[in-house]
Order: C-alpha cells, then sequence, then structure tokens
C-alpha cells in the first residue's frame, strides 16, 4: 500500500498471498510483542532499532522516562523492563497505542501512554521534567524541498525535549530521514545547547544496524542515524 505504487500505475492494496493473516507474538530486543502484519503500520515493528532499545534501557533504571512518537512502544516497554521509575509513551496514532497498551499489559509493567501530537504536547506540557527522553520521529521531509521544513521540524522537537530534561538527564534522538546529513542533524543539536544554555556531551553516535546495509551506489540506503547526549548542569 506505499504511495510509490501510484506512481507505476498499480493501485495500493494490502492481501494475504500465504500463511495466515492473524496476529502473532514476536521477540523483539527482550520483549514480546503482537506483531499484526495486516494493519499495522509496515509491519508494525520497527526492526533497525533493535539494537537501541537494548541500549537505551541500559539507561532507564531509575529514571524518568519519556518516549516520543512511541509507535507500538518499542522503547517505553524496554524502558519499563528495566525497572525505569516511571514510562510515558506519547503518539499521535490511537490504533499504535491501542497496541502498545496490548503489548504492555502482556509484559505486566505500568506505562502511561498519551495520544497526542508530539509539537502540541511539548509547547502545552513545558514544566515537565525527565530524567531520560526517546525521540524517534516518522521521517519529517521524503524530498529535496521537504529538506528545510523537516530541519525546521527536528529543531522544535529537539528544542523542546532537551528544555524539559532534569541535569544529568539523557537525550536519545534519531532521524530516519536520509536527506537530513549527520553533519546537519549534529550541527542543529549543537546550536540547540546554546539555546539552551547547556553543555551537551556526546555519549554514542548511532547508525543502522548490519542488517540494514548501506549501498555505495544507493544512497538512500543510509538512512539512519542518532544521537545520544547527556545534557550537563
Amino acid at each position: 500500500d506505499s504511495p510509490a505504487r501510484e506512481k507505476e500505475g498499480l493501485p495500493p492494496e494490502i492481501r494475504v498471498i500465504q500463511g495466515s493473516p492473524d496476529p502473532f507474538w514476536c521477540l523483539i530486543g527482550n520483549i514480546e510483542f503482537e506483531i499484526d502484519l495486516v494493519s499495522g503500520q509496515k509491519t508494525g515493528a520497527y526492526l533497525d532499532q533493535q539494537q537501541e532499545y537494548l541500549r537505551i534501557a541500559q539507561l532507564a533504571p531509575g529514571r524518568r522516562v519519556l518516549d516520543l512518537c512511541c509507535n507500538q512502544g518499542g522503547f517505553a516497554l524496554h524502558a519499563a523492563a528495566a525497572c525505569a521509575a516511571e514510562v510515558v509513551g506519547l503518539d499521535s496514532s490511537g490504533p499504535a497505542l491501542a497496541q502498545a497498551r496490548k503489548n504492555a499489559d502482556h509484559l505486566g509493567r505500568p506505562i502511561r501512554w498519551i495520544e497526542a501530537n508530539a509539537f502540541d504536547w511539548l509547547r502545552a506540557n513545558r514544566n515537565e521534567r525527565f530524567d531520560l527522553i526517546i525521540l524517534d520521529p516518522p521521517p519529517l521531509g521524503k524530498s529535496k524541498t521537504g529538506t528545510a521544513p523537516a530541519m525546521d521540524g527536528y529543531r522544535d522537537l529537539n528544542l523542546r525535549a532537551l528544555r524539559l530534561l532534569n541535569p544529568g538527564g539523557i537525550l536519545a534522538t534519531y532521524t530516519c530521514s536520509y536527506r537530513i546529513t549527520r553533519e546537519r542533524f549534529e550541527a542543529m543539536l549543537a546550536d540547540l545547547a546554546g539555546d539552551i544554555d547547556r553543555d551537551l556531551l556526546l555519549l554514542r553516535r548511532v547508525e543502522q544496524p548490519a542488517d540494514h546495509p548501506i549501498l555505495m551506489n544507493f544512497p538512500e540506503s543510509e538512512y539512519f542515524r542518532g544521537t545520544v547526549l547527556e545534557v550537563l548542569a
């Protein structure tokens, strides 16, 4: 059902060629997720973040955690399983959050789910404070003409997220817009350090995992990058 089908003159459709269309439970990271291949967004799971779920979970114990654009709760569930003090998952998709709640019930850990637009929620909740924020939005720019607006969006989201962090808090921020280069993304984050008048310590750079290979003659295959930062007092 990708929009690319329409460009080829093909109607969008979802159909089962072989096997059962029923949802099933699958281990992603170290958490069981229910996967609905028919109605879920793409597959309903994002395997390019599987390693990051585990790495970020190591930072979660005892922290108040916000998983922005959480989809079906990948980061939130792993943080809860790692004994975070509190976990909040936010997404604009009601169906995605319904699945996230089901996954959390299966895990047996309390998570507070919020259905809201991330931009609007961040503007309306400036007094909230967290110790760990994960910011993993969908692609904000898919065309050449959309790159500048996408950077404005990333800047707004990251600035508002950084302002909600306590001293010593951590921001794990990602982009899956292949036109947003690492240099451009990190230059934006460096500028934000001045805007919030706090030092940002680079803890780790994130690349796409080996099972999402990069082809040298296909630059669009290098689409995923992230940065993990600590906000110093």
